[in-house]
């Protein structure tokens, strides 16, 4: 059942129903329409109540019918509001929970609007790079005023219905705790012989030297806005609220809705907005497949990722024991956190009463025995198989039946890490990224023997930390390291070949990324890369690397925990600052190595570095270490700063197509170190076939 009918006294009732949040696809439109169709032939009918079943009065658009024939259907969404909006009998808006997208564009075709508090309401169309397709920025500023709707409208914040009780949004709402649908029939028998019957569309807005405000606020959404063009076409049609008639400005909000609907941009945050929602699920862990309770956590390692992941359990709620093998080191990780909660404290975002419970749900010990009953505990010590061995074994001892044993291991073999124990079952990879308190991504690894409702506990945790949870198997690396290696090997090349950090990154920067190569190292540390490579040096000799990187290291310019990297450092002052140095030892190098450097175009620095990344996805997505290519795309979208507009390396490659990707990487291979240039095999098929990675 899409939509309820029934009959209420002289009031008809129109119930959404359309699980998990009344999604308004074809069948709800199609039976809310008859509905009133049916209320308006029925004489004892005096009025008409909409609502919705469950947890929301309709979260907007069906999001399982998106790019979809029937999203388009009569009857659309524009045809069920203006089926609402000419109706000859009252119809009241009983708005609860969630009153999102078009939804909210639904409830702004009523007559009348009733809320309970606390419902949320939005316009969150520019998210996906969109804007309200249904009238939304016609109506919304005719009942909010032209300031507040273009705030709304331009972020795609929710507000409080609350917050909005004085607008000419609601004709009432409801005091807490009342009977929301029994206060809306009510009102609708109150208002049921009243005529004419108000209509938001007949509004004015009224704005004086409306032409100054809105060109103030062009400016400022302009220089906010990046590379997306939906907020500044936000801006325009809400515009068109106070310069054209109503008729005129839905034709042009529709306009401009079909222009966005094409743009690469609003494809890619679609495409990123489905990739979040399907990354967590795998095929054969079934959504009712039993989870394990966590209600207490550990973490071993207190240094700065151990410190973020426990940061991350404390802010859920949950108990974490912090373990460390000496008291100096854990009383410093102590401290750092304690000290970073003071900060948010500071900054007003933390109340002194959340910052005392965050405080008191973290403790810190130097025995294995005091974490012996948590649910689960993460080990976040060096990347190293010795140190790993070590801490699993004693895992093995002390942990209580049912803890998931974790590891936060980037690149180490997790089959080996779970065979040092005698439960390899109980043990997964969940893979933090730094800062682990800020960054969204969990990368969560699945090891051969992982028992199934292990990974589904560990896809529920990672919901319950506010990360996004993506599934990879035990490869060297796994989906974001192993990657981020051919990235950083072409970096280096290009250095070999003629170019400086500076120019690579500044190239990187303007396609997007958050930040070039060399900069991301000085942050993460070059050390770390370094201690990758001289254990690729003895397992994988055929692997050519530039030597820049560790002639950097030897001189011990490890990023800007040292202040100096690839780029100079100034004590507090986290600026990069292109070093003499450092250029040129990188020009010296070419000459020792016998290479004659050129000028590289920017072009050339892109493409080498993003397609290295979309050629090593497309063997991961062969050899079945990602599930699907936008789980590629999350982890790189969340995790490595890759442009949120682009889609990730694999929508990217999509979008370039895979037959000129393919024509890149070939006449790459004819270059200097083109044996890092082997077409993946999934590349050739896809290409030949004219197919995409995420079709």
């Amino acid at each position: 059942m899409s939509a309820e009918y029934l009959v209420n006294g002289s009031v008809a009732v129109i119930t959404l129903n359309n699980p998990p949040v009344n999604g308004l696809g074809l069948a709800t439109r199609t039976a809310a329409v008859e509905g009133i169709r049916k209320a308006l032939a029925d004489d004892a009918v005096k009025a008409i109540v909409i609502t919705g079943a469950g947890k929301a009065f309709s979260g907007g658009a069906d999001i399982k019918e998106f790019n979809s024939p029937k999203a388009l259907t009569e009857p659309s969404l524009h045809t069920l509001i203006r089926t609402v909006e000419d109706s000859t009998k009252p119809v009241v808006a009983a708005i609860h929970s969630v009153c999102m997208g078009g939804g909210l564009e639904l409830a702004l075709g009523c007559n009348y609007r009733i809320a309970a508090p606390g419902a949320q309401m939005a316009l969150p169309e520019v998210k996906l790079g969109l804007l309200p397709g249904a009238g939304g920025t016609q109506r919304l500023p005719r009942v909010l005023g032209l300031e507040m709707a273009l705030n709304m409208i331009v972020s795609g914040t929710p507000v409080a219905s609350d917050k909005l009780a004085q607008t000419a949004l609601f004709d009432a709402v409801t005091a807490p705790g009342a009977d929301l649908l029994a206060a809306a029939v009510a009102f609708a028998g109150t208002v049921a012989d009243r005529r004419p019957l108000p209509k938001v569309r007949d509004r004015k807005v009224d704005y004086p030297n409306h032409e100054a405000f809105l060109q103030f606020t062009r400016n400022t959404v302009k220089a906010m806005s990046g590379p997306f063009p939906a907020p500044l076409q936000c801006v325009e049609t809400v515009a068109a609220s106070v310069t054209m008639k109503f008729e005129d400005g839905l034709k042009f909000e529709r306009e401009r809705f079909m222009q966005l609907i094409q743009t690469s941009e609003s494809k890619a945050l679609r495409h990123a907005f489905f990739a979040e929602r399907v990354a967590g699920k795998v095929p054969d862990v079934p959504a009712d497949t039993p989870t394990r309770d966590i209600r207490r956590a550990a973490v071993i390692g207190a240094g700065t990722m151990g410190g973020g992941i426990a940061m991350n359990f404390v802010n859920a709620g949950i108990p974490v024991v912090l373990l460390e093998t000496r008291q100096e080191t854990l009383d410093k990780g102590l401290a750092t956190i304690r000290k970073n909660y003071e900060n948010t404290l500071k900054k007003g975002k933390l109340t002194q009463e959340k910052f005392e419970q965050r405080l008191a749900l973290l403790s810190g010990t130097l025995v294995y025995e005091d974490i012996g009953q948590a649910d689960i505990v993460v080990e976040a010590v060096f990347e190293d198989m010795g140190v790993k061995e070590t801490v699993f074994r004693k895992l093995d001892a002390v942990m209580k039946p049912g803890a998931i044993l974790a590891s936060n291991t980037s690149t180490l073999d997790l089959n080996r890490i779970a065979g040092f124990t005698g439960r390899p079952q109980d043990v997964i990879g969940t893979h933090f990224f730094s800062p682990a308190n800020v960054m969204k991504l969990l990368e969560i690894v699945r090891g051969a023997a992982t028992g199934k409702d292990v990974l589904a506990t560990t896809l529920a945790l990672s919901k319950k930390l506010k990360k996004t949870g993506v599934v990879s198997g035990v490869c060297d690396g796994f989906i974001g390291n192993r990657m981020i290696e051919q990235y950083s090997r072409q970096a280096g090349f290009l250095l070999e070949e003629g170019c400086l950090p500076e120019q690579v990154d500044k190239a990187a920067e303007k396609f997007g990324f958050a930040m070039g190569p060399f900069r991301m190292g000085d942050l993460a540390g070059n050390d770390i890369g370094w201690y990758i490579r001289k254990r690729r040096y003895v397992e994988a000799p055929a692997i050519s690397y530039s030597a820049s990187a560790d002639l950097l290291c030897e001189l011990g310019r490890f990023g800007q925990k040292t202040g100096a990297g690839w780029y100079d450092y100034k004590p507090g002052d986290r600026k990069a600052y292109p070093s003499a140095l450092v250029d040129d030892m990188i020009v010296k190098h070419s000459a020792d190595i016998g290479v004659e450097r050129r000028k590289v175009s920017d072009q050339e620095i892109v493409e080498r570095l993003v397609y290295s990344l979309v050629n090593e996805g497309a063997r991961i997505l062969e050899e079945g270490i990602a599930l699907r290519a936008s789980d590629i795309d999350m982890v790189y979208l969340t995790g490595y700063g890759f442009p949120l507009h682009r889609g990730g390396p694999m929508f990217y490659a999509d979008t370039v197509g895979l037959p000129n990707v393919l024509s890149a990487i070939e006449k790459y291979a004819k270059g200097r170190h083109g044996d890092a240039w082997t077409a993946a095999p999934l590349l050739l098929t896809l290409a030949a076939e004219g197919k995409t990675f995420n079709g």
